[in-house]
């Protein structure tokens, strides 16, 4: 069995290869009367787009979106919306000598370990390009957060050893646009975006980390067990494509403090701001400060839920690497094609989209908790 959907009442499930025909999903569970706000779901792919600048691969794909169901008249309807984004510029004769031969630290082995064959042609399903489908459900249920007044932002943090500071509260993220790395600090943009240059030119690749803001989230979304948001979270990060981490909060930094450094206190707020139209709100109460990320016990607390997601380097280099073919026999790997030699530029609007369809399926299963 190959599970290939995401999410419990907001559901996603897609279909497609790299090098297919398209590649595509149906979302079930949208409410209805939601206003589809077709150029928002179309720019959101044209972030996550290929061929977008000099740091990405200069595969060019348009990525338009063509709906089939689940949408009259400018809104959602409550049925299935499915959707497709046709494949229109696969190479496919650059991966002709990959057909035999397993890519260093790429699905390459495991897809053939698991199913006795493989789509070699830009790594078939494994391809990032499945992505696509994740976007646009993503599109839809920011479309549905908008209207609750919560918002998802996400933004390249460190690319290498170059990192900005943990503390998101010390940028502008409505700047993070303003460059091809998407990063809120220009100057450190500037110095990402030269590395990640340099490193195409060696034919080599390399990692780092997106951050993820999300604001206006109420308390309560999570479940105490099996369903802890936390989880759910890092579950729907370390499903992207070349995501190895996932850390929320002060994360692993946060191990070498003492609880009386790391605790949030709780303070009274006779006028704490509603973050969102949803009940029930606490308005008795804030926080001093936010070391939990937002989440405690699993549910969310009202605050701003904060994470980061490590990307490790692209598996395919444009080098020549050692490896063996499907008989066990050395082989010197020459690759072809288009590739990206950091995923972090467009692994931003997957990570939000991936946060969106996670925090509205929690606000959908909480709406169940109680009247």
């Amino acid at each position: 069995m190959m599970r290939n959907t995401f999410g419990n009442i907001f559901t996603l499930t897609t279909f497609g290869e790299s090098h297919g025909v398209a590649v595509g999903g149906v979302v079930d569970g949208m409410p209805a009367g939601i206003a589809i706000d077709m150029e928002f779901i179309q720019n959101e792919l044209n972030r996550r787009r290929p061929g977008q600048s000099k740091i990405t691969t200069s595969r060019a794909e348009p990525d338009k979106v063509e709906f089939f169901s689940g949408v009259f008249e400018g809104k959602s309807t409550g049925t299935p919306i499915g959707f497709a984004v046709y494949n229109t510029n696969q190479h496919s004769k650059d991966y002709d000598n990959m057909r035999d031969l397993f890519r260093p630290s790429h699905a390459d082995f495991t897809y053939y370990a698991k199913y006795g064959l493989r789509d070699h042609r830009g790594g078939g399903r494994s391809s990032a390009r499945i992505t696509i489908a994740r976007c646009v459900a993503g599109a839809l249920a920011k479309l549905v957060l908008r209207k609750l007044n919560i918002s998802v932002r996400a933004y390249t943090s460190q690319v290498g050893d170059i990192a900005l500071d943990h503390d998101y509260r010390h940028y502008n993220l409505n700047t993070t646009e303003d460059n091809i790395v998407r990063c809120p600090d220009q100057e450190m943009a500037a110095r990402m975006a030269a590395l990640i240059a340099q490193v195409k030119q060696e034919g080599d690749t390399i990692g780092g980390v997106v951050t993820c803001v999300v604001k206006g989230c109420p308390a309560g979304l999570g479940e105490p067990e099996s369903g802890k948001l936390h989880a759910l979270l890092g579950a729907a990060m370390l499903s992207i494509n070349a995501a190895k981490g996932f850390e929320y909060g002060e994360g692993f930094a946060g191990a070498a403090w003492r609880g009386s450094q790391q605790n949030d206190i709780f303070l009274p707020a006779k006028e704490k701001p509603q973050t969102s139209n949803l009940k029930p709100q606490t308005s008795n109460l804030k926080l001093q400060t936010n070391h939990s990320g937002g989440i405690q016990g699993g549910i969310s607390n009202g605050e701003d839920i904060y994470f980061r997601v490590a990307f490790k380097p692209v598996a395919t280099l444009l080098m020549a690497q050692q490896t063996v073919d499907k008989a066990g026999h050395p082989v010197t790997m020459n690759v072809r094609g288009r590739h990206d030699p950091c995923v972090l530029p467009r692994a931003v609007p997957v990570v939000e989209a991936m946060a969106a369809m996670t925090i509205l399926d929690a606000l959908l299963i909480s709406r169940t908790n109680r009247l």
